[in-house]
C-alpha cells in the first residue's frame, strides 16, 4: 500500500474583465486541458503566501489572495498520486502577461483569460471550476497559526 501522503495544492481564482485567467501546466505543451494557476504548498508559509508564489512563478503577476472558495480532490491510483487542491479568489495587484515569461519549472507553458462562454469549448479541471469562479458563494479560511499546548 503506497504510504505517500495527498499533495496538497493552492489555486487562484483571477476573473477580470477579460475572464478567467487559466494555465496550462504540462511540460511540452502536451495535453490540451487547462486549469486555475497555482500549485504545491511549502510548509511553514502561508496558503495565501504560497499561493502569490506560485501564481508568480507560473504568470510573473503579483496578485492580492482574497476569499476562499472551495476545495477539490483528484488522484491517479495507478501513479499512487493523490492532490487536495484549495482555492482562493484572487485580483491582480500588478504585471502583465508577459509573452516571453518563462516559468522557472518550465510546467506552465501557456496563460490566458477565457470569457464564460469561450470555457465550453476547452477542457478543465475541476469539473465545479466555472462555478468557483463566476457564482462565488461564502466560504470560510482561518489563515496560518502557530499551534499552541
Amino acid at each position: 500500500m503506497d504510504e505517500t501522503p495527498p499533495r496538497l495544492a493552492v489555486r487562484a481564482l483571477i476573473v477580470d474583465a477579460r475572464g478567467l485567467l487559466l494555465v496550462n501546466a504540462y511540460p511540452g505543451d502536451t495535453s490540451d486541458l487547462w486549469c486555475a494557476p497555482g500549485g504545491g504548498v511549502e510548509k511553514h508559509a502561508s496558503l495565501p503566501d504560497n499561493l502569490k508564489r506560485e501564481v508568480r512563478e507560473e504568470t510573473g503577476l503579483a496578485i492580492s489572495v482574497g476569499a476562499f472558495a472551495g476545495v477539490n480532490e483528484f488522484h491517479a491510483p495507478e501513479r499512487g498520486f493523490h492532490q487536495v487542491e484549495l482555492f482562493f479568489h484572487a485580483t491582480i495587484l500588478s504585471g502583465e502577461l508577459d509573452p516571453t515569461w518563462r516559468d522557472p519549472e518550465a510546467i506552465v507553458n501557456k496563460r490566458r483569460f477565457f470569457r464564460r462562454n469561450e470555457l465550453g469549448a476547452i477542457r478543465f479541471k475541476p469539473g465545479s471550476l466555472e462555478t468557483m469562479a463566476f457564482e462565488p458563494a461564502p466560504a470560510r479560511y482561518d489563515p496560518l497559526e502557530l499551534m499552541v499546548r
